[in-house]
């Protein structure tokens, strides 16, 4: 085969293999590429925007890397070598200067975006957010609206359009609540309190799972978050006081029991300060809890 031919194939194979990707990128559903609130869709511009600035280097490095291995295989006797490029300040300047310069573009990115993006920043809307307090159980999330005094598992729903002041605790080994369509995942440890603010900006059914291995059931360790309007919520929220179990201590300890692949289930919450007792129990006995 002549030499033009092969360029000619290998610059086809080339472009074969980025559109197939590009197409399988677009043809299937990644969550975290696919956003459905303003801090998730933030948080995929900046993967986009580093990730670009990154393939500024490595694709160069790619194709130098085959072209000198084409170029000075062992068959081409017609290649020169020019060992002698250490007192080039052109080419010195290049593969140093634009890393360089990339990895400052990248600080401050990083910079800006982590206080941009600070999950403990609340999100400025002229809405008064929706606090929900989730535990991470072994192995299955418990969401208390204290608030609106019902709690569910596996399942919540929020308004559309309406800040989401999430706290965020264990009571269990360490876990990670993820919720990829909205925002990223935090962690959620026993004995401590963690915030997390999110919004969901259109309607609709997004899965949340663990982000964190913690064990036989972590497979199952998933849940739905439902995006839906106010007033739809609002019926929601009173069909649940109208027909949950009511969820007290002794329901609760049932509850935390390990148990995997847990069906969706709703309580209406007979201790109001449950979320903060289960924070506390971690720092002083049960016991002295109650008799308080």
């Amino acid at each position: 085969m002549k030499k033009k031919y092969k360029y000619v194939l290998y610059t086809l194979l080339g472009v074969g293999i980025v559109v197939a990707i590009l197409l399988y990128l677009f043809a299937i559903d990644i969550a975290v590429l696919n956003p459905k609130g303003m801090i998730a869709h933030k948080q995929r511009t900046l993967f986009i925007a580093a990730t670009l600035l990154m393939l500024i280097i490595v694709i160069p490095v790619f194709i130098l890397t085959i072209y000198i291995s084409w170029k000075y295989r062992e068959g081409n006797t017609k290649a020169k070598y020019t060992p002698d490029w250490d007192k080039n300040h052109l080419i010195e300047s290049i593969w140093w200067g634009f890393p360089c310069v990339i990895v400052v573009v990248l600080s401050v990115l990083a910079w800006k975006s982590s206080h941009d993006l600070d999950p403990f920043k609340p999100i400025d809307t002229d809405k008064k957010p929706l606090k929900i307090q989730v535990v991470a159980l072994q192995w299955k999330w418990l969401f208390i609206y204290p608030e609106h005094n019902i709690a569910t598992v596996n399942f919540f729903q929020v308004p559309v359009d309406m800040p989401i002041d999430f706290e965020i605790t264990a009571d269990a080994p360490m876990n990670s609540f993820w919720l990829p369509q909205l925002g990223g995942q935090i962690y959620a440890m026993p004995g401590m309190k963690s915030k997390l603010y999110l919004i969901a900006n259109d309607a609709g059914s997004y899965s949340g799972s663990s982000a964190n291995l913690s064990g036989a059931g972590f497979a199952g360790m998933t849940f739905v978050a439902k995006a839906s309007s106010e007033a739809d919520f609002n019926v929601w929220v009173q069909l649940l006081k109208e027909t949950a179990t009511p969820l007290n201590l002794d329901e609760y300890n049932k509850l935390a029991e390990p148990s995997s692949y847990n069906p969706v289930a709703s309580y209406v919450l007979a201790k109001e300060d449950l979320f903060e007792s289960i924070v506390m129990k971690y720092m002083m006995p049960m016991q002295q809890q109650q008799g308080k």
